[in-house]
């Protein structure tokens, strides 16, 4: 059974929908999208992936909906309105299915709410409910938003999330469980998760440098992307997936890459796909010491240095929980519509690391000359937690 992904919506740092960020992401000129702001870190001006698009307004929605995570997932419903309106019409309410990736959903209205309860004298704010910061919030929103009520909710293992919430609406599908699936993920900046990061001394205050023998650590970022899957032919295909779990280290992958190298080749294999069928490689690439290392190992064991490969993080950050969601998405933007086969600029200062495979980079500017045939993305999670998309022409 062919799993298609028939249509595809995002917001991200590099803008909303599909024609500001295919320009963002092609781009030759110079690095867009990350900028210097101390939004989530007072006093400390770091480079994030902030959303500065236009999003639609909450004041008049359910309390418990309102959020800018919602905000955002919002904005790209609009943009896939009339796609979604025609499968909800041709299956039913009921037969359409919502899995979302996320890591923070509401947890930015949290800490406005609770810095507003300190301030004025330990009363939580009317426009503050608990339910805005539940993981499950997202799926919930949507469902409420399009009127479905197939099975709905929202896949939490961290970075992965995004990638594996595709895989497992994929398996809906599959199942028979519904025919079509709103998939995706989202997830929003907020002061916790950058000061988070940074007691791991993970974070680069500069744009992050992947593959880099500088590189001193991530971006964070923000966005929202989702698909429209069903079993009726698209412009794409989901053509495989492969997930893992090496559970090596709490926030540490294992060195080698053994996980990262088993999604993978399961992905491939589930695709049916030889290494030499995959014409780009989106890495899960964050600048880290450790990432950066095991993953450059594991794609050279799987699929050699001919294949191109980039970062797409110094442009949108690290988008944890819709990271994966967002680079399945550049992945569709390189295989739809794109003749020239235009890959995802890799954006870094060319000091290439002697400790590393030398992988092949797509530098700004670089294309196959054709169309791509198959896109590989991947995404790695602290706990180990590994998955791998292979998206093929429709």
């Amino acid at each position: 059974m062919t799993i298609y992904l028939n249509d595809m919506g995002l917001v991200c740092a590099l803008g909303r929908g599909r024609g500001p960020v295919k320009d963002g992401l092609f781009s030759s000129d110079a690095a867009q999208g990350v900028r210097p702001t101390d939004a989530c870190s007072p006093g400390q001006r770091l480079h994030l992936g902030v959303v500065d698009a236009a999003l639609p307004d909450i004041v008049a929605w359910p309390l418990e909906h309102r959020s800018r995570n919602n905000a955002m997932i919002a904005a790209v419903l609009d943009d896939l309105s009339n796609s979604i309106a025609a499968a909800v019409s041709r299956f039913g309410p009921h037969r359409v299915a919502v899995v979302l990736g996320g890591s923070t959903s509401g947890v930015r209205e949290g800490e406005l709410a609770l810095h507003r309860r300190r301030r004025e004298g330990g009363s939580w704010p009317a426009e503050y409910c608990y339910a805005q910061q539940e993981l499950g919030s997202a799926a919930a929103f949507v469902a409420h938003r399009l009127g479905t009520s197939g099975p709905a909710h929202v896949i939490s293992t961290a970075c992965s999330s995004g990638a594996k919430a595709l895989a497992s609406g994929a398996r809906l599908l599959k199942a028979g469980l519904a025919d079509a699936v709103i998939a995706g993920g989202a997830d929003t900046l907020c002061r916790f998760t950058v000061a988070g990061f940074s007691a791991l001394e993970s974070v680069s205050a500069a744009r992050c440098n992947p593959l880099s023998a500088n590189r001193e650590g991530i971006n964070l970022g923000e966005g929202a992307a989702l698909f429209l899957m069903t079993r009726e032919p698209g412009p794409a295909r989901l053509a495989g997936w492969g997930e893992c779990s090496d559970a090596y280290h709490m926030s540490a992958p294992e060195p080698d890459g053994r996980g990262a190298e088993q999604a993978m080749l399961e992905a491939l294999a589930r695709g049916r796909v030889e290494a030499t069928g995959v014409d780009y490689v989106n890495l899960h690439g964050t600048a880290t010491l450790q990432n950066d290392a095991m993953e450059s190992r594991a794609v050279y064991r799987v699929l050699g240095d001919d294949v191109p490969v980039s970062s797409t993080k110094p442009l949108t950050g690290h988008a944890l929980g819709a990271a994966g969601a967002l680079e399945a998405a550049f992945a569709w933007l390189t295989l739809v519509d794109n003749p020239r086969g235009a890959l995802p600029s890799h954006w870094w200062d060319g000091a290439v690391d002697p400790g590393l495979p030398a992988l092949r980079v797509a530098e700004p500017g670089s294309s196959l000359g054709r169309p791509a045939r198959h896109v590989l993305s991947n995404s790695f999670a602290f706990g180990g937690s590994n998955a791998a998309l292979l998206l093929g022409q429709g």
